[in-house]
């Protein structure tokens, strides 16, 4: 039963990318091009209530749908790994177009061009689990 819960908010979730235009190549070259605000309208709006229910949730202690309590550990302190990691995203999802919730989004729509992105998506994920002991975490 879970699962429909989740397949639910993830057809609702891609519903909204599309209907809101933040999976749309154009819209995303418009932002790396500081051509539009739009796409740094939904990003900031996002991380703006993103910050406010994290909060939420650590200081009332609130529990899931399922009745399960919401445990989210702090994550440690590092500029220069947090920075490598945003430039090595912001550089794949500038040459793809896309970053990995609008990918799904777009195959759904029928645009399956975006299997190449989503199959090397894949790849760089395997590469990570493969080195992930090795990098400075």
């Amino acid at each position: 039963m879970r699962q429909l819960y989740f397949l639910f908010i993830g057809i609702l979730f891609g519903i909204i990318m599309f209907k809101s235009e933040a999976a749309s190549w154009f819209r995303i070259y418009e932002m790396f091009q500081f051509q539009s605000f739009h796409m740094y309208g939904i990003i900031g709006s996002a991380l703006f209530f993103g910050v406010i229910l994290i909060q939420l949730i650590k200081r009332f202690k609130l529990k899931s749908v399922f009745g399960e309590s919401i445990r989210i550990p702090d994550k440690d302190k590092s500029f220069y790994r947090y920075m490598l990691g945003g430039i090595i995203f912001g550089l794949g999802w500038g040459l793809a177009g896309a970053c990995p919730g609008p990918i799904f989004t777009l195959i759904g729509a029928g645009f399956f061009p975006i299997l190449i992105v989503l199959f090397f998506a894949m790849v760089g994920t395997w590469i990570y689990g493969l080195l992930k002991n090795k990098l400075p975490h």
